[in-house]
Order: C-alpha cells, then structure tokens, then sequence
C-alpha cells in the first residue's frame, strides 16, 4: 500500500513499507520509482523494504529542478527513516540510490547498517552518462503502449534472455498513458540538474563518498554489459575493500532486475553479513 509522509520543506513524498526484519531502505534510479524493486521484493525473505518515490517521481510531489539533488533526496530518505522510527537501516541502491547511499555514508554512516550498490559506484562512464541525457526529460516517440512495448527489447541494448512479459511490466513501471500515448512519470525539469552535475567531458569521481564506506557491509551488483560501471571501476572498488561481495549478472546492461540469480546470490550474502 502506498502511503506518504511530508518532508521538512513541506513535500508530499509517497513510500512503501511492507515485511518484518532487517530494515532495507530500496533507493531506485534517476527517473525511476519505488517499483524499481518489484521483481526483488518476493525474494527479500527475513526484511522489512521500504522503498520511496524520490520527489518530481511517480507520486511524490514535483518540487522544482533546484530541489533534485542527491542531497535532498538523501535527506528525504533520512526523514522517512525519522518519520518510520527507524534508527538504522541498510540501504539498497540502484545507479542513482546507490549515489545517494555513498553519500550518506559519507553524512550519515551512524544512519545505515550496509550499502549494496546496483550498476553504480565512484566512477560514473561518460557513455554512460550520454545515453542517459538522450532520454531524461523527454518522453518516448512511440505513440501507443503497445507500440513502446514492441521497441523497448531494441531501446534497452546489452540486454538478453529477458523473462517473458518483462517488457510489459517495464513499460507500466516508468510510463505512463496520457491521451493515449505513452509519457514519463517524472518532471521534466529534472534533465536540467542532471545536466548540471555531468555536463564536463569527465564526470567528477566520487571515491571519498565510497571511502566513507569502511566498515559497512558493502556489495557490487554490475551487469555485465553496463555502459556507466565499468569491470575497472569494480577492481578498484575491490582493492579497497576486498570484502565487498560483489556479482556480474550476465546478459544485462544498466541495470539488472536484481531478481537474477547472481544478483540474488550477491543479495543474499550481503544481508547475512549484516545480520551476522
């Protein structure tokens, strides 16, 4: 069930609560939504997820481009921990939750008890970072659902062997019809902040942010064909913790589904690191 708590500067932010366990706060991707983690969810078995729509996403109120930040949004998933009662919980992140959790363990460690980070980590690949301006504000060409759902096999490139019907629930994830046609469920404006932080030829790296990791419970899920984690970047996130668990999902580009059974297998090791 979808409910919504009220940040500080007053936004209507909509969030999910649902097992009993292990608090794990699930942080979706830049344009995505708390249904980013519905394909995991039935596996989380001994956790308590709880998983948000960052604002100017799905339900959450569109507050303005200047308010789409990693350190509002990190601040937001600080207060939905506040407003749950939660003291500490281990976070879940997928490419940009996973930015978010690198920096609040950089602000916040006392907040978390792990990091998993799903196809992201210091070092953000400009290829990477050029598809992802392509689309990020605009919505799709396709002029039906049945159409998108019919390109998007050829849209997502780097990834096979996808489940049947997957495609399907993808499109209802991170679209929406209006006037029959299919539309992005977020703000628009948000292309402008992105912009913003990324706009050099070099994205700037963010190994402080992973440093401040030590000591946390820490995991790597890359997909194997991502275009923003490169392998480089995940041998030397290894080098520095050589405790990370870490997995390749074969057969996926940015992100994986996380429902693989290497990411699973990854998942899974992961939490029983942190419940000891």
């Amino acid at each position: 069930m979808v409910q919504f708590f009220t940040a500080d500067d007053g936004a209507r932010l909509a969030y999910r609560d649902e097992g009993a366990g292990l608090p794990v706060l699930a942080l979706s991707g830049l344009t995505r939504t708390m249904e980013d983690f519905d394909y995991v969810a039935p596996w989380l078995s001994g956790c308590r997820l709880i998983r948000m729509d960052y604002r100017g996403r799905g339900a959450s109120d569109f507050t303005g481009a200047e308010t789409y930040t990693v350190m509002r949004e990190g601040l937001d998933a600080l207060q939905l921990l506040d407003h749950l009662g939660i003291a500490k919980a281990a976070i879940l992140g997928t490419s940009r939750g996973g930015l978010i959790g690198m920096y609040l363990a950089y602000t916040a460690k006392a907040r978390m008890t792990g990091l998993c980070l799903n196809d992201v980590g210091p070092v953000l690949e400009h290829a990477g970072l050029m598809k992802i301006f392509d689309y990020l504000g605009r919505n799709p060409a396709a002029k039906s659902m049945p159409e998108l759902i019919e390109k998007l096999p050829h849209m997502k490139v780097g990834f096979a062997n996808v489940p049947q019907g997957r495609w399907v629930t993808e499109a209802q994830h991170h679209y929406i019809e209006r006037n029959g046609r299919p539309v992005i469920n977020y703000d628009p404006a948000l292309r402008q902040p992105f912009i913003d932080a990324f706009k050099g030829e070099e994205a700037p790296t963010a190994w402080p942010l992973f440093d401040a990791c030590e000591g946390l419970p820490l995991c790597v899920i890359r997909g194997a064909n991502s275009d923003l984690l490169s392998r480089a970047t995940v041998e030397e996130m290894l080098r520095r913790r050589p405790d990370m668990i870490h997995a390749e999902v074969p057969d996926r580009a940015h992100v994986p589904f996380l429902d693989e059974p290497e990411a699973l297998a990854a998942l899974r090791a992961w939490i029983t690191q942190i419940a000891g």
